[in-house]
């Protein structure tokens, strides 16, 4: 639900003209992509259709790559956000940087 606070904040302002943004937004949504695919994996249970792959290790490589690169977008997110760039955008980098450290 975070990841898709900080998509839809970015998303409602002018982001691609900053690339830090840009990067922000990639992560947000490429994150929030897999988890609604990984979701949708158990949901089913198609986790045990496919016994081969190594399910814990899986989760636990997504987990450490969304913490890794959800901490990297949040610095950047963070200190991206200044009043000098675009006044009426400012209040939604700035929730969407708080959102992005909480995720």
């Amino acid at each position: 639900v975070l990841g898709l606070l900080v998509w839809t904040l970015i998303a409602g302002t002018e982001y691609f003209l900053y690339p830090a943004f840009g990067w922000v937004m990639f992560v947000a949504v490429f994150y929030w992509v897999l988890t609604v695919f990984f979701l949708i994996i158990y949901m089913t249970m198609t986790y045990t259709r496919i016994p081969q792959v190594p399910w814990t290790m899986v989760g636990l490589c997504f987990n450490g790559s969304a913490f890794v690169l959800y901490l990297i977008a949040a610095i950047v997110d963070a200190t991206s956000v200044t009043k000098d760039l675009d006044n009426h955008n400012y209040n939604s980098w700035a929730a969407s940087s708080v959102s992005s450290f909480f995720v």
